[in-house]
């Protein structure tokens, strides 16, 4: 019999609070070679804040937020992986290496200078076959709301917040 799989993190949901321990990684948004080109000079100073966690069998989490070289914010998303039985119960995960049915809720796109939100929310769901390499995903859009917005943002004052120093 398998041991029982543990409870899934609280802040395992799209737009939930962050842990209280978690630090975002700091970066910019091209690599060096091209920041150093005449065409990195587009960039330049731009960073991106990236914060990933792991549910383990659960799925994960993964929140991004790119500001431009003055910290204004650009964009940002937050998405995250369900990994449940193949009958979609929720609450169970299979290992890692048994068939799981997969879903991914996201929020993300483009903030503009007035403050405004351009973006989509998405759900998604494929089912993953041991031995499986491509899955096949189907995948519905919709205009995120209002609390969403507002949770993004706030997601990116934490990032912010908790940003290491440079």
């Amino acid at each position: 019999m398998a041991e029982p799989t543990a409870a899934r993190p609280p802040w395992h949901a799209l737009l939930a609070p962050l842990p209280t321990d978690a630090v975002p990684t700091r970066q910019p948004v091209a690599p060096p070679e091209l920041l150093a080109s005449p065409s990195g000079s587009a960039v330049q100073g731009w960073e991106q804040l990236v914060l990933y966690l792991s549910a383990g069998d659960f799925g994960s989490r993964f929140v991004l937020a790119v500001l431009d070289d003055s910290g204004g914010l650009l964009s940002a998303s937050d998405a995250v992986l369900h990994r449940m039985d193949p009958g979609g119960r929720s609450g169970t995960s299979p290992p890692c290496d048994a068939a799981a049915r997969i879903h991914q809720d996201s929020v993300g796109g483009r903030f503009e200078a007035d403050g405004s939100f351009r973006g989509t929310r998405w759900h998604s769901e494929a089912v993953d076959q041991p031995g499986t390499e491509h899955l096949d995903w189907h995948s519905t859009p919709s205009a995120p709301s209002d609390a969403d917005i507002a949770a993004l943002k706030g997601l990116v004052t934490e990032l912010i917040r908790r940003r290491p120093l440079p």
